[in-house]
């Protein structure tokens, strides 16, 4: 995985992401903090940056995650991450991707609620 990134992640991946996200183009590109005219680019030329693509993956490590969490509901995952939550600060979580930290935060809080841990 970490040579994929280094090469650049496949558009046909954020497309593939679109998808079972069940989101539009532009509000994925938006959580990943991609503006319209980066992505139309990296459309044309088929592939993202490694910075790109790092976030791409973490947005990917969340969905996974949060349909885990939610025994493979898709669109109760996709729900939680579209709305605030308590356990972040009452931030959504789809608003917690630009960083490593801010998904590790996303994904600690996940598996607490895996494991029965509210504090």
């Amino acid at each position: 995985m970490h040579e994929a990134l280094r090469e650049g992640v496949s558009y046909v991946v954020y497309k593939q992401l679109v998808s079972v996200a069940g989101l539009e183009h532009q509000e994925l590109a938006r959580y990943l903090v991609i503006p319209p005219a980066t992505l139309r680019r990296r459309a044309k030329a088929g592939k993202f940056k490694v910075e790109e693509s790092d976030r791409l993956y973490r947005f990917a490590e969340v969905l996974k995650a949060a349909i885990d969490l939610f025994e493979g509901d898709r669109e109760r995952a996709v729900h939680w991450l579209s709305n605030p939550v308590r356990g972040l600060g009452d931030r959504r979580p789809v608003d917690m991707l630009a960083t490593s930290a801010e998904v590790e935060a996303v994904l600690d809080l996940i598996g607490r609620l895996e494991h029965g841990v509210f504090a």
